[in-house]
């Protein structure tokens, strides 16, 4: 019987960020608190990924502005709480960089992204655990999945940008 790889995410060593504009000035940050990553198949390369995150975990330390997120202006947690991405291709670009692209649903629509993976390596733990890391870069419109809310300003311009940056810093251990 054949066994299938499978490589499961460690939570305690990776994150999954977001940026946007705020007030057309700065940036505000925030993460996903809680999340999976799997990826199944012989070749971590040639394998699909299954992402599933826990929208309400959502954290930009500040209760009010995570309150609002969550509503039905932004995520509507309620009705939609979770926010996947299934792999459908990663392309290698050269030995550390990859492009992996996906269906991302978010409130109920799904559209195609591309991501950038840049390939950290393989390594053996102390307990002798096999572990690769990549790291993730990407933009996506927050209005294309329904994330439409927003305040014009006095002076031009809105409050929050359209344009997320994504971003994730990534640890996987192999299982048999």
């Amino acid at each position: 019987m054949e066994t299938t790889t499978k490589w499961v995410l460690d939570p305690t060593h990776s994150e999954l960020t977001f940026k946007v504009k705020h007030m057309m000035i700065t940036n505000v940050n925030g993460a996903f608190n809680n999340f999976s990553i799997d990826i199944e198949g012989e070749d971590i390369f040639d394998s699909k990924v299954q992402v599933k995150v826990d929208a309400s975990s959502i954290n930009t330390n500040n209760a009010d502005r995570d309150g609002h997120l969550k509503s039905a202006d932004f995520f509507d947690v309620e009705n939609f709480p979770q926010i996947t991405f299934e792999s459908t291709s990663m392309e290698e670009k050269d030995d550390e960089e990859y492009e992996l692209k996906g269906i991302l649903t978010i409130k109920g629509v799904s559209k195609e992204v591309k991501l950038e993976l840049e390939f950290g390596g393989i390594n053996k733990d102390p307990w002798g655990n096999e572990k690769a890391g990549f790291s993730m870069s990407g933009k996506i419109h927050r209005k294309d999945w329904g994330l439409n809310w927003n305040a014009a300003l006095e002076t031009g311009g809105v409050l929050v940008s359209d344009e997320v940056k994504i971003s994730g810093e990534f640890q996987f251990i192999k299982q048999s």
